[in-house]
């Protein structure tokens, strides 16, 4: 039987994604394989950090009990955990809505072939976050209508290199795809005025919803 490491799990809104302001069941699993420069919960990251050993089963019922249809599984890297189709497979059977968040850097191919898939929310590490080698662009090939690309800008240079990619790959024509910048580094407005002066259609600009309700640091929210 699978164990879980989970690090946290609460309900709040969705600060980000396509279902930003609805309610959701938030599983954060601990361990991520990377260390962005800007990563907002890098007590997560490691090894040591303290984390419930729970079962599909008891995660499942957790989300079940709450009443809340959304389930977003974070990290960390959720998709690190081993068997995690085991827990996908059961929450979706049970009615519930399960997107991954993930870092772009492990292949999405498996999970995205299964009978029961969830949605992604697949980032794609800009210059500014030092991760950018480790990005997987192979994953978007599995991508649908259903899934988000999010780039996180902290620069000129970051909006410069998501224009690129954005185009590169078409990737407006598979999913959707959003732009969020970096908290209290890159001004919102800076953000529109680049979408403007490079036609980014169908390219959103989203702000994260939590950190303006909660601020930046607070966990469980």
């Amino acid at each position: 039987m699978t164990l879980y490491p989970v690090a946290e799990k609460f309900v709040s809104i969705n600060g980000e994604g396509r279902k930003a302001g609805e309610l959701a069941v938030f599983i954060r699993f601990r361990k991520c394989n990377l260390r962005c420069s800007y990563c907002d919960t890098m007590w997560a990251n490691g090894d040591e950090c303290q984390a419930d050993m729970l079962t599909a089963e008891q995660l499942t019922e957790f989300v079940i009990n709450s009443g809340v249809e959304n389930v977003t599984l974070t990290g960390g890297e959720p998709l690190l955990q081993a068997d995690l189709y085991t827990l996908i497979e059961s929450l979706i059977k049970n009615g519930r809505h399960v997107e991954i968040e993930t870092n772009g850097s492990i292949s999405i191919k498996n999970l995205a072939q299964k009978p029961f898939r969830p949605s992604f929310t697949l980032d794609y590490k800009l210059p500014s976050s030092n991760m950018e080698n480790f990005m997987l662009t192979e994953n978007y090939e599995y991508l649908t209508k259903d899934d988000v690309v999010k780039f996180v800008s902290g620069s000129l240079e970051d909006l410069k290199k998501a224009d690129t990619i954005i185009k590169k790959f078409s990737l407006t024509e598979k999913c959707l795809v959003y732009i969020s910048p970096v908290f209290d580094r890159i001004n919102p407005d800076g953000i529109v005025e680049f979408m403007k002066l490079k036609n980014l259609n169908k390219v959103r600009l989203q702000l994260q919803l939590h950190k303006f309700i909660w601020g930046a640091d607070e966990k469980g929210v």
